[in-house]
């Protein structure tokens, strides 16, 4: 009998070789099976193996497909290099650089450089955790300064509360289609992610009852505002219901606010403070290359918390909390926010208009837009297309949790590239979705 892993190599090595190509759509495992003369029952296992290690990505109905970028990580591949960046949702603005030219000088004027250089733990100052805590308070919201932590940025974040809120083997709740990163993270620290169905508000109430009950869950993590890569927002009915749900259960939220700035939503956490966990940074906020993440955290979470960060390494360092810090309280963040704010509209508005006629969804105020592909393309081949002129984009299965659930869509991150050239490239991928095929993948 044919060792199927023998047979999975040699597949390996043609999609190595470009002998089958990004985005090629692999034949039903019948097929495969007689093509390979090998049985069924191992052309199963030829294609387990080869999703395994993140070779392909299979869509329901739809049949199996060599991943569009594997080059770079299976869960969030990096921009090509050279292409215009539809995959970060990382804004560049003039402003931004003001802003950092002027808080630097104002903190060398203020001998702030030099106490910059000092390490300090997850809890940082008195003085920069009062200045987070005024800083994130919205909406009824108003976090304790004590409870404030700071890492590194908000994956660091994101790793740390994970890390305390379940141990390996533990299921952790969250939408099914969900900020990719959260996937790894999970995956290295040996917790389970459950899929919750979700509507058009986002993640349901009788879907979190429904998998509490059918095996326990350590906690939920969930994106109320500009939900990535979807762009919903919870109305304040379904966050009171996510609160009652929380108390009803004993259950603890992770509340990612990292496009909270973008928005006037109130705070899941404001509803439920004693049962959210509040994770966001200043890389969207101010800039991605000097951040810092925040924390803010129930009372009874804060040592834990501080202890994971802590075992983690995942502490801010000197510099950025300085840095941030300073942003926070002379509101050089929150100007940059109004600014931003604007950016976005705008973007979304450009993009409505070239992509006029297609089926688009997310808030208008969302620096990313969902785009469903029509029925004559995949999600994958797409994907690759778009790369062949030069645009990067991200293909629904690298959010989806369940493997073989991704819809067929695209995201399309809006907030990287100038003006015009985003025009250009989405324009490009308007003429691509009317060309209904792409002739090189098949």
């Amino acid at each position: 009998m044919t060792d199927y892993r023998s047979v999975a190599d040699a597949v390996a090595a043609e999609i190595a070789s470009g002998q089958i190509g990004p985005g090629h759509r692999l034949p039903p495992q019948r097929t495969f099976a007689y093509e390979r003369d090998i049985a069924v029952s191992t052309a199963a296992r030829v294609y387990a193996e080869l999703a395994r290690r993140g070779l392909t990505l299979g869509e329901v109905g739809r049949g199996t497909y060599v991943r569009s970028d594997l080059s770079g990580p299976v869960l969030q591949p990096e921009p090509a290099p050279g292409a215009v960046d539809l995959q970060r949702t990382h804004s560049n603005l003039p402003e931004q650089n003001r802003v950092l030219t002027e808080g630097l000088a104002a903190l060398a004027r203020a001998g702030g450089a030099s106490a910059a250089l000092n390490q300090f733990g997850p809890a940082g100052t008195p003085r920069a955790r009062a200045v987070a805590a005024n800083f994130l308070a919205r909406g009824g919201f108003a976090p304790d300064a004590d409870g404030i932590l700071f890492t590194g940025n908000g994956r660091q974040g994101l790793a740390a509360v994970l890390a305390a809120l379940a141990r390996p083997g533990e299921r952790v709740g969250c939408e099914p289609l969900t900020y990719p990163v959260v996937k790894g993270i999970a995956a290295r620290l040996g917790i389970a992610l459950v899929p919750l169905a979700l509507d058009g508000e986002g993640m349901r109430p009788d879907a979190i009852l429904r998998a509490h009950r059918a095996a326990p869950l350590s906690g939920l993590y969930l994106q109320p505002t500009l939900q990535n890569p979807l762009g919903l927002t919870m109305g304040p009915s379904r966050r009171a219901e996510i609160a009652a749900v929380l108390a009803q259960t004993g259950l603890v939220a992770i509340e990612d606010a990292v496009y909270s700035f973008l928005s006037d939503a109130v705070p899941l956490a404001a509803q439920a403070p004693d049962r959210t966990i509040v994770i966001d940074s200043l890389s969207k906020r101010v800039m991605p290359g000097l951040t810092v993440g925040l924390i803010a955290s129930p009372p009874d979470w804060t040592d834990r918390l501080a202890a994971s960060v802590r075992q983690g390494g995942w502490a801010a360092t000197g510099f950025p909390l300085a840095a941030g810090t300073h942003w926070m309280g002379d509101g050089s963040a929150a100007r940059l926010a109004v600014v931003k704010r604007a950016d976005a509209v705008a973007r979304q508005a450009l993009a409505r208009e070239c992509l006029d006629g297609l089926s688009v969804s997310g808030e208008r105020g969302a620096y990313h837009l969902w785009l469903d592909l029509p029925e004559t393309w995949r999600a994958e081949a797409f994907a690759a297309a778009a790369l062949r002129q030069g645009i990067s984009i991200t293909p629904a299965s690298a959010f989806a949790i369940g493997p073989g659930h991704a819809p067929n869509a695209v995201r399309l991150a809006l907030a990287a590239p100038p003006l015009d050239a985003l025009r250009r490239a989405l324009m490009a991928l308007r003429r691509l979705v009317d060309a209904a095929d792409d002739p090189m993948i098949d």
